[in-house]
C-alpha cells in the first residue's frame, strides 16, 4: 500500500489541535505506525552496513580537509615564503584569513545544510575547494594567495557542521561520541600522509614549478577525486540513503530514537533559533572551542618551530610526521575511555590537558641546546585534541530540535573560527626563537578549557535533576493523517521523538554527561 501524507499532524488526545506535517522530522514519515521493538541484532547489522558505506567517506575527507588546509604549513619548509615574497606577518595573515571566511560564511552554510541535501551541498564545496586548493601553485604574491585561502575557508565550513548532522541523522549517542572521534582522528592522520608527500615534493625537480607548488597540484586532485565520490556515494539521509532498502530505512531511523532528536526537519524554525542563542549550554561550548582553538595556529607554526630547533628541511618535513601520530592515539583512547564509562565526556577531556601543560612548561624551561627535551615538548603539547572532539560530540547529543542543532553548531563551530583566526597573530618575530608570549596564551587557554568542561557538566545534571523531580506528563498520542492509494484517509501514531522538539520541549530529553 502506497501512502501519502496529507499534510496535518493531529494530537490524538485533544480535538480539533492540528500542526502543519512540515513541524515533524522527515523520520516520521517512515517510522509513523510501527510498533515493534527491533530486534539487537538487526540494529547491529543495520549499524554495520551504514559503518561501511559512510565511514571510509567520512574519514577519507576530513583527511583531505585537513592535510588541504595545512599546506600553508608544509609549504612554508618547501618555499613558498620565499617564493611568493611573504613577509611573517603576511604569513601569519594567510592563516588567519582561512578563519576568517569559515566564519563569515558559516552560518550561511548551516542554514544550506538544512535546506540542500546534505551529501550533495558538502559535495558541490569539495570540488570549488579542490579548484582554489590547485590555483595556489599560480599564486606569485600575497593578493593571490590571499583570494584561494578565502575560498578554501569558505568551503571547509560545510564540512564539520555536515559531519555533526549526519553523525546524529545515522547514529546513537554512544556511537556519534566514537564515530566523531573516529573521523576527526583523520586529522592525524593527514599530518602523517602530508608530511611524505611533503617529503617526496621536496625531491622534485622540475625547472620553473617549485616543490610547494607540486604539494599544491597533488593535494589539489585527491581532492577533486574525492568530491566525484561524494557525490555519488554519500547519503544526503537514513530516509533516502543508497545502500538501504526501504525497509532498512525505517530500522536505522528506528534504531537512534533514543537520541529523542529524530533526523531532520528541511523547514527553519525561528522559535528554535531564538531558543538555541538564549540557551547558556551554547555559549559554554561556544568559550571552550574559541579557547581551545587558539593554540591550534601550532599547525602553521609546526614546521617552523622544528626547523629553529635546529633541523635540517629534510629531518623537519620527518619529524612534522609525528604530531599525527600522536593526535591519533591521544583521540582514539579518549573517545574509547568516554564510551566505555557512562557520563564522562568531561572528565575524560579535562585530563588530557595535563600532558599538554606538561609539554608547555618542556618548552619554555628546558635550555636551547636540549633538542630532544624541547622536541617531546612540542609534541606532548598536542595530547589535548580529545577535549575538542568529545565537546563537538558532546553538543550533539545534548541538543535536539533540528533548526536549534543548526545554529548550536554554526556558534560552536564560529567560535571555532575565531580562536583560530585570533592564534596566528601570537607568533610575531620579537617573540623568537623562544616565543615566551604565545606559550603563555596557549598555556592561559588550556587551564581555562578543562574547567569549562566541568562547568558544562555540573550545568547539565542541574537540569537533569529538575526534570526528575518534575511529575511525570501523561502520554500524549500523536498521529500522521494519511491518504491512501484508493482515497481512503487512514491515522498513523508517531513517536514524540520523531515531532522535531527542542531539548527544551522536550521534558522526557535527559542530557548525557
Amino acid at each position: 500500500m502506497s501512502l501519502e501524507s496529507s499534510g496535518v499532524l493531529k494530537d490524538h488526545k485533544h480535538a480539533g489541535v492540528s500542526v502543519s506535517t512540515k513541524d515533524v522530522d522527515t523520520g516520521a514519515q517512515l517510522v509513523a505506525g510501527l510498533t515493534s521493538i527491533l530486534d539487537p541484532e538487526e540494529a547491529l547489522r543495520i549499524r554495520k552496513k551504514i559503518d561501511r558505506h559512510i565511514m571510509p567517506l567520512m574519514c577519507a575527507l576530513y583527511w583531505v580537509q585537513f592535510m588541504d588546509k595545512t599546506t600553508l604549513g608544509s609549504s612554508a619548509i618547501l618555499g613558498i615564503q620565499e617564493a611568493t615574497h611573504l613577509t611573517t606577518n603576511e604569513y601569519n595573515w594567510l592563516g588567519t584569513v582561512f578563519y576568517l571566511s569559515y566564519l563569515v560564511f558559516e552560518y550561511p552554510q548551516n542554514l544550506a545544510l538544512q535546506r540542500f541535501p546534505v551529501g550533495k551541498w558538502m559535495s558541490i564545496n569539495i570540488f570549488v575547494w579542490g579548484t582554489a586548493l590547485a590555483c595556489h601553485a599560480a599564486c606569485k604574491n600575497f593578493a593571490g594567495l590571499l583570494v584561494v585561502r578565502l575560498l578554501l575557508g569558505v568551503c571547509e565550513g560545510s564540512i564539520t557542521a555536515g559531519f555533526l548532522i549526519v553523525s546524529s541523522m545515522f547514529y546513537t549517542r554512544t556511537e556519534q561520541t566514537l564515530r566523531v572521534g573516529y573521523w576527526f582522528l583523520m586529522n592525524g592522520t593527514a599530518q602523517i600522509i602530508s608530511g611524505f608527500i611533503s617529503f617526496g615534493a621536496l625531491h622534485i625537480n622540475t625547472k620553473g614549478f617549485q616543490p610547494w607548488q607540486w604539494l599544491m597540484i597533488i593535494t589539489g586532485l585527491i581532492t577533486f577525486i574525492l568530491a566525484i565520490l561524494f557525490w555519488f556515494l554519500f547519503p544526503d539521509s537514513p530516509t533516502n540513503a543508497w545502500f538501504l532498502t526501504l525497509d532498512e530505512r525505517a530500522k536505522a531511523v528506528q534504531r537512534i530514537k533514543e537520541n529523542q532528536t529524530g533526523v531532520e526537519n528541511k523547514h527553519f524554525k525561528m522559535e528554535q533559533m531564538i531558543e538555541a542563542l538564549t540557551d547558556p549550554k551554547t555559549w559554554l561550548f561556544a568559550l571552550f572551542s574559541a579557547l581551545d582553538n587558539v593554540p591550534n595556529s601550532l599547525t602553521n607554526q609546526q614546521t617552523l618551530i622544528l626547523a629553529s630547533f635546529g633541523f635540517s628541511a629534510l629531518q623537519t618535513t620527518l619529524l612534522s610526521c609525528v604530531p599525527g601520530i600522536i593526535e591519533i592515539l591521544a583521540i582514539f583512547t579518549g573517545v574509547r575511555l568516554a564510551a566505555r564509562r557512562p557520563n564522562s565526556r568531561a572528565y575524560v577531556g579535562a585530563i588530557y590537558f595535563v600532558p599538554a601543560w606538561l609539554g608547555i612548561l618542556l618548552v619554555n624551561l628546558l635550555p636551547w641546546s636540549n633538542r630532544t627535551g624541547l622536541l617531546i615538548g612540542q609534541y606532548l603539547t598536542g595530547v589535548s585534541v580529545p577535549g575538542f572532539v568529545l565537546s563537538l560530540s558532546w553538543l550533539n547529543s545534548v541538543t535536539a530540535g533540528h533548526t536549534k542543532k543548526v545554529v548550536t553548531n554554526a556558534i560552536m563551530l564560529s567560535a571555532y573560527c575565531i580562536g583560530n583566526s585570533a592564534g596566528p597573530f601570537m607568533w610575531k618575530t620579537q617573540y623568537k626563537p623562544r616565543n615566551h608570549v604565545p606559550w603563555a596564551v596557549i598555556g592561559a587557554c588550556y587551564v581555562v578549557c578543562p574547567v569549562l568542561l566541568l562547568i558544562i557538566r555540573a550545568v547539565l545534571v542541574r537540569e537533569n535533576k529538575i526534570r526528575d523531580a518534575e511529575p511525570a506528563d501523561d502520554e500524549e498520542e500523536y498521529v500522521i493523517e494519511r491518504i491512501t492509494e484508493d482515497g481512503k484517509r487512514v491515522e498513523i501514531k508517531v513517536d514524540k521523538e520523531f515531532l522535531d522538539l527542542t531539548d527544551r520541549q522536550n521534558r522526557d530529553f535527559r542530557y548525557v554527561l
